[in-house]
């Protein structure tokens, strides 16, 4: 189970997540379970308690360096833990795009529950490598 922010880079929509998420089904032999959280809930998002805590434990001091920041990151607890902090300086392409034939084959892997299309989804790892090969016949 992935519990999903709804983020734009994540979304249940978003066909390059989806087609990563279906890949990684597929190569590891797993069934994913996707279930966002609903729009303007950060309450209900860990993460966004995580980032609570820092602000308050780093308390308006500028960050002005990502030493710095890194440093506050892993400077503060949360329910007794410090958390690990790095900086990520990986440059992702942008502007890929799936066609509509082959953003469909990726979509046969996904289970969305009915009432929920976008918010739940469910990937099953067979289904996940079917749609892969028809897909890479078109990629």
């Amino acid at each position: 189970m992935i519990n999903a922010d709804n983020g734009p880079e994540n979304s249940g929509v978003r066909s390059q997540w989806l087609k990563r998420i279906i890949e990684f089904s597929a190569d590891e032999n797993i069934t994913i379970r996707l279930a966002y959280y609903p729009p303007y809930h950060s309450k209900y998002n860990p993460i966004e308690r995580v980032f609570g805590v820092l602000e308050k434990y780093w308390n308006g001091d500028p960050l002005r360096t990502v030493e710095k920041a890194l440093g506050m990151a892993e400077g503060m607890t949360y329910k007794g833990v410090h958390p690990v902090a790095s900086l990520v300086t990986k440059t992702y392409t942008t502007g890929i795009k799936l066609s509509n034939k082959v953003r469909r084959l990726y979509e046969q892997a996904l289970d969305r529950l009915p009432e929920l299309r976008k918010w739940f989804i469910t990937i099953d790892p067979g289904k996940a490598r079917m749609a892969r090969a028809s897909a890479k016949k078109y990629e």
